[in-house]
């Protein structure tokens, strides 16, 4: 079973000024294609700082698979998801954002604002998702059929050739 966890960046659903919709639908799609046990799941601000230190701590103490990040991908002053991301992460992992715009263009030509990144950090894959339920879910389910065989490989066991 892989250990996950979900961290929504949203100013307003921090404040309780609105419902987090995407992160549900995130949790589902995880539970339900992937062997996967959330076992952290946090909304938090659209703050560098905090999404940095609260990503650190997710794969650093609780040594995560997998860490999932909904919200705060495009064009607005306050998404500073992938800011905070690249600070994070040891090695960037293209191939999988490059496959989530192209699968998400399909329905929407404004997918290609997303500046969603993935990548590494030890032995933790960490995927950013956009903030609208439609598009996180599309976007999810893009990448989800080869989560297991990163997974294996960060764990240092056999798994696809790269």
């Amino acid at each position: 079973m892989w250990k996950v966890a979900i961290v929504v960046a949203s100013n307003k659903a921090s404040r309780g000024e609105r419902v987090d919709d995407s992160g549900p639908v995130v949790k589902d799609v995880l539970t339900q294609h992937l062997d996967a046990e959330v076992i952290a799941y946090r909304i938090l601000p659209d703050c560098i700082e905090t999404l940095k230190e609260n990503m650190i701590e997710i794969t650093d103490r609780y040594q995560v698979d997998l860490l999932v990040t909904v919200g705060g991908t495009g064009l607005s002053p306050d998404d500073v998801t992938p800011e905070a991301t690249s600070q994070v992460i040891d090695r960037v992992v293209p191939g999988m954002a490059e496959e989530m715009r192209r699968k998400a263009m399909k329905a929407s030509r404004l997918a290609m604002f997303t500046r969603a990144i993935c990548g590494t950090r030890g032995n933790s894959l960490i995927i950013n998702l956009p903030g609208a339920v439609q598009d996180a879910q599309t976007c999810l389910e893009a990448i989800i059929d080869q989560l297991p065989n990163a997974l294996t490989i960060l764990r240092g066991e056999e798994g696809a050739n790269s």
